[in-house]
């Protein structure tokens, strides 16, 4: 098992056993005003002998669908915070991949993005601190294949993870951030079917 499929493992745990929780806790307080409500609705009974069936019924139904709508909201909620949690968490586990597969993730991007130009590749400092011996090599060969040419500058950018390229002035956003934040929709509702 790679190290990526052991820490998506372990976000899905970690998730499964997150989501767990909030549901349980959802169907707790859902539970909770459903006695309120049936208490409520025996009181009003006692209170006002005089009103009809109908109208008993219908306060039920209202009180019911309130308490529908409450433990809909409640597992809503618990879902969508949930779903934050494990894109959070997958975003710090690839930041601390180790350096090897690290890198080798930032090849596999490069490979998508790289133009049939000349540019430079932005690290941040981090990572031009840990990048291992031969990643520029591996950087250039990409960027002929592409039909350009690209260098790895001595200075950062203030990045978390990824790189930038620049050509001629303008730069291409491949962060890890910019990532993440470009497909969140794709990766909630990924997300969202392997957990629920």
């Amino acid at each position: 098992m790679s190290g990526l499929d052991k820490i998506k493992s372990q976000i899905l745990e970690d998730a499964n056993a997150l989501a767990a929780t909030k549901i349980a806790l959802a169907r707790e307080e859902a539970d909770a005003l459903l006695v309120k409500a049936e208490e409520e609705m025996a009181a009003e009974s006692l209170k006002g002998a005089q009103q009809s069936e109908e109208a008993v019924k219908n306060y039920a139904e209202r009180i019911q669908s309130a308490c529908d709508m409450q433990r809909r909201k409640a597992l809503l909620a618990a879902r969508q915070e949930l779903i934050a949690d494990v894109l959070s968490k997958a975003y710090e586990r690839l930041l601390s991949l180790p350096a090897e597969e690290y890198f080798a993730l930032l090849l596999k991007v490069l490979a998508q993005y790289a133009q049939p130009e000349e540019g430079e590749m932005y690290l941040s400092e981090r990572d031009l601190k840990r990048m291992p011996k031969g990643f520029e090599t591996e950087v250039k060969k990409i960027a002929a294949e592409k039909g350009g040419r690209l260098t790895i500058p001595g200075e950062s950018k203030e990045m978390d993870g990824g790189f930038v390229l620049v050509y001629g002035g303008i730069e291409e956003n491949c962060t890890i951030r910019a990532m993440f934040t470009a497909r969140h929709d794709e990766w909630s509702d990924l997300v969202q079917k392997i957990l629920f």
